[in-house]
């Protein structure tokens, strides 16, 4: 008999947290990662590269190891727990999910800009007729009015998601704003609603609290903080504050926290925490995946990695465009040298 669950946890820090450490994740490392996760009762592992299938490529950051190896390492690990994927259209293809599936993923998380709903329909038709569970994943949701965003996942529920998220990439909504999102979205959907925090301004603890409050069922998480910007909701702590609130997730507490201390720890480069960038990150809206991105081109342009950030918040930028972050910073660059400064 399935374990009651109040809200479903997805652990994504084996896809979002490989934007941290600049998608160098190993077989070894994501095998130990997936059994510790497995064992503490974690129902869903997303692995893929930061960027999703596909997203190993001099634009995004090539990856140490082929994301089918890790997929196969992580489906071959677990006992339990099903693996996910993500699949940003344009960047991965049919081809690549179809793969993954073969490998063992039994979920797919179908990627769009708030407002681009449309590209996605045989994507999700392809997950369904390949019988995994499919996902429709809203990113940058705080770009688009509640009413844009309701009409973008209404588009997502008529492919045939069978739950659509909110996804703050950018680490930038207020819980006033997450509680207007999800409520209109409980009230104009039939399937289950899910929520995707980044920590940029830590609020994604809190956010996704409110976010159950609203009725979302789906959670996402990252053990250790694990991903891209300031991180996303450290799984942990979720579970530790829903098991003081009485909300059942079915995972093991204490098991989490050994494997965040035991396991992926060591891996972090740096802990995660909320740094001057990852903070304008969620000040000025920007995608967390832009980060490093931004920091090396300051590094080479000799500039303030802020002044890129809040220059891509005011061309509001959108995942996809990593490529514009070395233009504003030679832009930037450029009118500094012209001031003399």
């Amino acid at each position: 008999m399935e374990e009651k669950r109040d809200v479903i946890l997805t652990e994504v820090a084996l896809r979002d947290g490989s934007h941290a450490i600049r998608h160098q994740f190993t077989v070894e490392q994501v095998t130990q990662v997936a059994k510790g996760l497995d064992e503490a009762n974690v129902p869903y592992i997303e692995v893929s590269h930061g960027d999703g299938l596909g997203g190993s490529s001099l634009q995004y950051g090539f990856s140490r190891t082929n994301e089918m190896e890790l997929i196969e390492a992580a489906a071959a690990t677990v006992k339990q727990a099903k693996i996910s994927v993500l699949l940003i259209p344009g960047i991965g293809t049919k081809q690549e999910l179809k793969h993954a599936a073969q490998l063992g993923a039994k979920m797919v998380r179908v990627a769009t800009h708030v407002t681009e709903a449309d590209v996605a329909p045989q994507h999700i038709a392809l997950a369904k007729d390949l019988g995994l569970e499919t996902v429709g994943f809203l990113m940058m949701s705080h770009m688009a009015p509640t009413e844009k965003l309701v009409e973008q996942a209404k588009l997502m529920e008529s492919y045939g998601a069978d739950s659509v998220y909110v996804v703050d990439s950018a680490g930038t909504l207020l819980p006033h704003e997450v509680k207007e999102r999800i409520r209109a979205l409980r009230q104009s959907l039939s399937i289950d609603i899910g929520f995707h925090a980044h920590n940029n301004l830590s609020l994604a603890v809190a956010n996704s609290i409110t976010a159950i409050e609203e009725g979302a069922r789906r959670i996402d998480g990252s053990i250790r903080c694990l991903g891209a910007g300031a991180g996303n909701t450290q799984t942990e702590v979720l579970v530790a504050v829903l098991d003081r609130l009485g909300i059942q997730t079915g995972v093991d507490l204490y098991k989490m926290m050994d494997v965040a201390e035991e396991i992926v720890a060591p891996i972090l480069e740096k802990p995660q925490e909320i740094t001057k960038d990852g903070l304008v990150l969620g000040y000025a809206g920007v995608y967390s995946s832009f980060l490093l991105h931004a920091q090396a081109a300051a590094r080479k342009f000799g500039i303030d990695s802020r002044d890129i950030l809040v220059e891509l918040g005011k061309m509001k930028v959108v995942g996809g465009q990593e490529d514009m972050i070395l233009d504003v910073a030679a832009e930037l660059a450029k009118k500094l040298q012209t001031a003399g400064l």
